[in-house]
């Protein structure tokens, strides 16, 4: 071997080095998909007659130039974009519980007295009998709510956070802020369906960022202990089973009668049930 190809094989030899710690450094914050793309490219790059000299040495190493600054490149989009930021997650769960104490007091404001004085006590009736439905809708609001502020304290409990976990929450905390407007729309506008679709999507939405946050925390390992797989199930059902009774209760308000609307009270019984028997299997 000449000297010539000695060093272009040195030169070879340290650039896979090199590309192998960065494939690395990148498996261990990627999620499923990235390391299978990852794994099938070291897979390659290991592959022992990829580095003979069979062929132009020359050709091979720029290749690997290529790769080597590409996984650069995105070896610091990715350390940038998921750094930890320095935001005490104290305050974030004191900014959760200021707009969940809010928004379940401005609930009661879409109850609202008549705009003309009452004057016999049939007129009375009459107001109280209307409230009805906006009584039974806000109250179905305030225990999901409820339901809400219980899993975010029970499931979200991180050390530390970074900028995508942080938008997360917010756009969680967006969905939470919708529900007293799309209350109101179903508690007039009950008799048509597109009223129904807003509150459920709403309410679907909301349970979809929760559960990104709580797949992104375990993922980045923000939550203040490692879960256990039969604990990570549990959440995930869950959230599945109250998703699936989302999509259930806006068809049967539709085709049936509104008021199935009232099947959410289930979600505390459904949620307190699945706790207990988890509990106790473990």
């Amino acid at each position: 071997m000449t000297q010539d190809n000695f060093d272009d094989y040195e030169e070879l030899m340290d650039l896979k080095l090199e590309i192998d710690a960065k494939i690395n450094d990148i498996k261990s914050k990627a999620d499923d998909e990235t390391l299978q793309k990852m794994a099938r490219l070291h897979s390659h790059l290991k592959d022992k007659n990829k580095l003979n000299f069979d062929g132009d040495v020359e050709d091979k190493i720029e290749k690997l130039n290529k790769i080597n600054k590409g996984l650069s490149a995105y070896q610091r989009f990715l350390n940038a974009f998921e750094r930890d930021v320095d935001i005490d997650p104290g305050r974030l769960l004191g900014l959760t519980d200021g707009i969940f104490g809010m928004v379940m007091t401005l609930l009661i404001f879409g109850m609202a007295l008549p705009e003309i004085q009452l004057l016999t006590e049939g007129d009375f009736l009459a107001f109280i009998h209307s409230l009805i439905p906006t009584v039974g809708v806000t109250l179905v609001s305030f225990i999901l709510l409820a339901c809400f502020w219980i899993y975010h304290h029970e499931f979200i409990k991180v050390k530390t956070l970074n900028m995508p976990y942080l938008w997360l929450n917010i756009f969680f905390l967006a969905g939470i802020s919708f529900i007293p407007f799309t209350t109101s729309v179903i508690g007039v506008y009950s008799k048509f369906f597109l009223a129904e679709v807003i509150f459920g999507l709403n309410i679907f939405l909301t349970l979809v960022f929760f559960m990104l946050m709580f797949w992104y925390a375990n993922r980045r390992n923000f939550l203040e202990r490692k879960l256990s797989q039969s604990e990570k199930e549990y959440t995930y059902h869950t959230f599945f089973i109250i998703m699936g009774l989302t999509i259930i209760v806006n068809l049967l308000d539709f085709h049936v009668s509104s008021n199935f609307i009232y099947l959410f009270f289930l979600v505390p019984v459904i949620s307190t049930i699945r706790d207990i028997r988890f509990k106790m299997k473990t």
